[in-house]
């Protein structure tokens, strides 16, 4: 599968590493009549990147810039070269390609040269046809051709082919600045330089093989400044368009409101242009826009000159691909009619006539697009699924040719072709036309051999759907999938192949899809793990469902980063996906060693407390001999240290330390008097945890009245009943200053000085904190309210509230299920009364937010648990917010972590560290460590290497004086091990300058 509704299996993938390898792959498959089709990316979104035969993947190894030349303006290229690597080698001379899809971060030269490719700049850049000058070339007999203008590289015959169809090439072809269907055959004429590289651009692997490329450069502009032009509605805008091309701008691009997320910054309209301008200075190129806006009859209008304001508004743009898979309302939409192209003077009749002829189908599409152009690009809400749905789209397809045709437009405007409109073409160039382009390709090609079934002799627009072979009813699973109607095949449907997740470097915040950009296999990416469930439910290639071994491997090296959930622009969840997988991958199976050790922490680390026996755990931890074994036997990684236990878990802190004082000046001192609510297991005579982390409850004689420092049980006499209305420090009304700090598994048992941390600095805030309860009564111990205290508690079992983020990570999700479960009883008189809930974690946090109510969608309890999550920072911004936090004054370097960037958001992070004069930004991407994924045996060089790309040499470029923080245990521990830091929690560093004379300026 590429990007398109296409699906054709192939017998195998070549990944030649010269064009000697080419050649050899040629001749085998000329020998045997096997089809070849050349493939970069696969972002086509039109199904030429996929064929039946052999597969020539170029992204491997023929992927090299091979020469920049500054003085001529140009570069050779080989195929499988990412645009961007392109770009950033010719930055630093003041240069650029001018081509720029959206998916310009992963969609190679070769690709963009079989398509004819264009981008927002075309107004000012042209296509990719424009920036070629020489073309090597091998055809499918073997024959070695360098293309270039006055017939050079012609194969024999096409010259006098053209020359005999001069009226033809004259008159047949629509002037068009996006005209990309076809071949573009006009390109021999005389008067345009008989040139056969561009004639070749855009046969999509039709005529011949690229093996290398000389492409042109332009000047880049030294400065940039961007136009937002603000519509009524998205015809308006598309009128205003061509007006604004005698201005010369660098981009006009366009889209409508229901493209554009809320809070987007946008100024107020129902449909915007996107005008970019450029200059030697910052001040000729917001002049330019300043005129632009002017010269514009605009609703509103907004220049953007800072670089990193002009980033994210494109980031809006570039994602539309992905966005606009989805309906407002969460239906599905599809390509296909991705890029038809009309003159830009007809663009808003066309527009107009196009949203007539949805509505006349009963469809709905978004269109967005290269305005300046003509060119609009939009999904449709086909059904692909059913006989009747399929045969809908074929009339609609059929009728948006004539229409588009109608305009003097093209099918393609970008995209090409592909299976999605070759058999359209007739409509567009009429009979004559087409049988051109086969004779055409009988002379480059006349076995037939290269990328059948596209551009000539087509197959049907209708056949080969990738939907078809998905099994028509849902699959039973354990996850709700909210967002897909609770259908996994939906879900795995999200993936449409815009190959974000193909990125080779991680830009700014971004995390996916770390395990991709270490080991470059597209079965790392998200997208080819996407494809590997696709063909897992399809049951034809892979035949043993959720047993599959090849499933199981490509998911094994998915570090459940979460990355996928927020990165990818239609949001595939991976982690899920590997979760629900696992589940029933090991269902009656025996598990791998890891996931009872790491997926069942909890329940070890727990005991480990109550037996006290963590100084002695820690010590024969340090005997090689004794490590070793113990690792071995518990599925972790030679390679690995194990993290060293907390001899005083936090929860027993907590209940040891004295009771403040007036003089310690902290609010809500005298409320904080321990309680036997909270005291740890060990306190309750050491017994071991029956079920999942629970044990017997203790005798009367040890259990003291329940104190502010933890929140009571439910039910008991004298212990208030949720929704009852007695516990007023538990609600907003004069007791809003109350949070609840959630004692996880990392803080409680690891790391308990960021929770010891947390306290001291949420008290500072004005903040009384208390702790989740821990007395879990049995259903049915209290039926009339009138029973005692005393037969209450000896009825109710001690337990501890857990995210089951181990379990879930493991796949264990019928033990996630159970724990998270308890969680809830245990929390009902927290959500009763509304109370925020504080976790220090960011995973466990992740964890509550997204997966316990996915995980138990038919429980009330786990959305409004989900909803009181709050993150440290958050937690001091919406509920302290006149605190003022101590001076730090201190450069920082570290790693946001990646569930914090996926999940929940680290704005109030960044505000609270620029507020504690806390400088500089944390790196994106991922530790690598990343939960149990570092520690299990055979990821141990993948977690490495992923946190080699940012996270440690953000710390090693970092100067003197430095603060490293990681707010992640497990980013944490990734810098401990690999580079010999320790990491801070934001927690810790405020602490800390609280404690400090110089408001922690030292």
């Amino acid at each position: 599968m590429d990007a398109s509704n296409y699906r054709r299996v192939p017998l195998g993938v070549v990944a030649p590493r010269d064009a000697d390898d080419v050649a050899a792959a040629l001749e085998v498959c000329r020998a045997r009549g096997v089809p070849v089709v050349a493939r970069g990316g696969g972002t086509s979104i039109a199904g030429q990147a996929t064929g039946t035969g052999v597969v020539l993947d170029f992204t491997r190894h023929m992927a090299g810039l091979l020469e920049l030349d500054p003085g001529s303006r140009t570069a050779v290229v080989q195929p499988g070269l990412v645009l961007d690597r392109l770009q950033e080698a010719a930055a630093p001379h003041g240069l650029r390609f001018g081509p720029d899809p959206s998916t310009h971060s992963r969609c190679t030269l070769g690709g963009m040269i079989g398509n004819n490719s264009c981008g927002s700049h075309s107004v000012a850049w042209g296509t990719t046809a424009d920036s070629v000058r020489e073309l090597s070339v091998l055809t499918a007999r073997g024959q070695r051709l360098r293309l270039g203008p006055g017939w050079a590289g012609a194969p024999d015959g096409l010259r006098e082919l053209a020359e005999g169809e001069l009226a033809r090439m004259r008159t047949g072809f629509p002037d068009l600045p996006r005209r990309i269907s076809g071949y573009a055959m006009d390109a021999l004429l005389p008067e345009k330089g008989a040139d056969v590289a561009r004639s070749f651009c855009g046969s999509e692997g039709t005529l011949g093989i690229l093996t290398e490329a000389v492409v042109g450069l332009v000047e880049a502009p030294r400065a940039r400044a961007l136009a937002v032009l603000a519509y009524a509605d998205e015809s308006a805008a598309a009128e205003a368009a061509a007006g604004l091309l005698p201005l010369r701008p660098l981009t006009v691009e366009g889209m409508a409101a229901d493209l554009v997320p809320a809070g987007a910054g946008l100024p107020a309209g129902g449909a915007w242009l996107f005008v970019e301008t450029g200059g030697r200075t910052a001040a000729e190129a917001r002049a330019r826009a300043q005129e632009i806006v002017r010269a514009a009859d605009v609703v509103s209008a907004l220049v953007v000159t800072d670089p990193a304001d002009q980033r994210t508004l494109w980031r809006i743009r570039e994602d539309a691909s992905g966005t606009a898979t989805r309906m407002p309302d969460g239906t599905e939409a599809w390509p296909g009619w991705e890029d038809c192209a009309v003159p830009p003077a007809r663009l808003g009749a066309y527009l107009r006539d196009f949203r007539a002829l949805l509505a006349a189908h009963g469809l709905r599409g978004t269109p967005y697009g290269h305005f300046g152009d003509g060119c609009i690009h939009v999904r449709v809400d086909f059904d692909l699924l059913t006989e009747a749905g399929v045969g809908r789209f074929r009339r609609f397809s059929e009728e948006l040719a004539d229409l588009v045709v109608a305009h003097g437009g093209s099918l393609s405007g970008e995209h090409g072709d592909g299976q999605a409109r070759a058999e359209l073409l007739p409509r567009m160039y009429g009979e004559e036309t087409v049988r051109l382009f086969e004779r055409a390709k009988a002379l480059w090609d006349p076995d037939d051999l290269l990328n059948p079934g596209m551009l000539v002799r087509p197959a049907p627009l209708d056949a080969n759907l990738r939907f078809s072979v998905l099994p028509g009813r849902p699959v039973d699973v354990a996850f709700g999938y909210p967002a897909d109607g609770g259908d996994f095949a939906a879900a795995v449907r999200r993936c449409v192949g815009v190959a974000k997740c193909r990125t080779t470097t991680a830009a700014g915040p971004a995390v996916m899809c770390p395990s991709f950009r270490v080991t470059g296999e597209e079965e790392h990416s998200t997208r080819g793990r996407a494809r590997l469930l696709h063909e897992m439910l399809a049951g034809e290639l892979i035949t043993d469902g959720w047993r599959s071994p090849e499933v199981r491997d490509a998911l094994d090296l998915c570090l459940s980063c979460k990355g996928c959930r927020s990165d990818c622009p239609v949001g595939v969840d991976m982690a899920t996906y590997k979760a629900e997988f696992l589940h029933h991958h090991y269902a009656g199976r025996r598990r791998p060693a890891a996931h009872h050790t790491l997926g069942r922490l909890p329940e070890w680390l727990r005991w480990t407390a109550r037996t006290r026996t963590a100084p002695l755990l820690n010590a024969l931890a340090r005997v090689r001999p004794l490590a070793a074994l113990g690792k071995r036997l518990a599925g972790i990684t030679p390679e690995r240290q194990i993290p060293r236990l907390a001899t005083q878990t936090f929860t027993a802190w907590w209940h040891d330390r004295a009771p403040a004082g007036a003089a310690a000046g902290m609010p809500g001192a005298d409320l904080r008097e321990p309680d036997a609510g909270g005291l740890p297991e060990a306190r309750a005579g050491g017994l071991p945890a029956s079920g999942v982390g629970e044990s017997p409850a203790p005798g009367v004689g040890e259990l003291s009245a329940p104190g502010v420092g933890e929140l009571p049980s439910p039910g008991a006499e004298g212990l208030p009943a949720p929704g009852a209305g007695d516990v007023p420090e538990l609600g907003a009304e004069g007791g809003g200053n109350l949070v609840v700090l959630w004692p996880d598994t990392f803080t409680e048992y690891l790391a308990p000085s960021v929770g010891r941390a947390a306290v001291r600095v949420l008290e500072a805030a004005g903040l009384r904190v208390a702790l989740p309860p821990t007395l879990l009564l049995r259903r049915g111990a209290i039926a009339d309210g009138r029973t005692r205290a005393a037969t209450a508690l000896l009825a109710a079992r001690r337990a501890r509230v857990c995210c089951g983020l181990t379990y879930l990570s493991t796949g264990q999700l019928d033990r996630a299920r159970d724990v998270l479960r308890r969680t809830l009883d245990l929390m009902e008189p927290v959500l009763e009364a509304g109370v925020p809930v504080v976790v220090l974690e960011p995973s466990c946090a992740a964890a509550l937010r997204t997966d316990l109510p996915e995980l138990l969608p038919g429980d009330p309890r786990a959305a409004r648990l989900s909803a009181a999550v709050r993150t440290f920072a958050e937690t001091l911004e919406r509920h302290a917010p006149h605190w003022t936090p101590p001076a730090v004054g201190r450069p920082v370097a570290g790693q946001t972590h990646c569930h914090q960037h996926a999940v929940l958001g680290d704005t109030p992070d960044r505000r609270l560290r620029a507020a504690a004069g806390l400088t500089g930004e944390l790196s994106g991407g991922c530790c690598g460590l990343a939960g149990d994924f570092g520690f299990e045996k055979g990821h141990f060089e993948v977690s490495r290497a992923c946190a080699e790309e940012q996270l440690l040499p953000s710390v090693r470029q970092s100067p003197p004086g430095t603060l490293i923080m990681a707010d992640g245990f497990s980013c944490r521990t990734q810098l401990e091990q690999l580079a010999g830091v320790r990491g801070r929690h934001l927690a810790e560093v405020l602490a800390d300058a609280l404690d400090s004379p110089a408001g922690g300026a030292g």
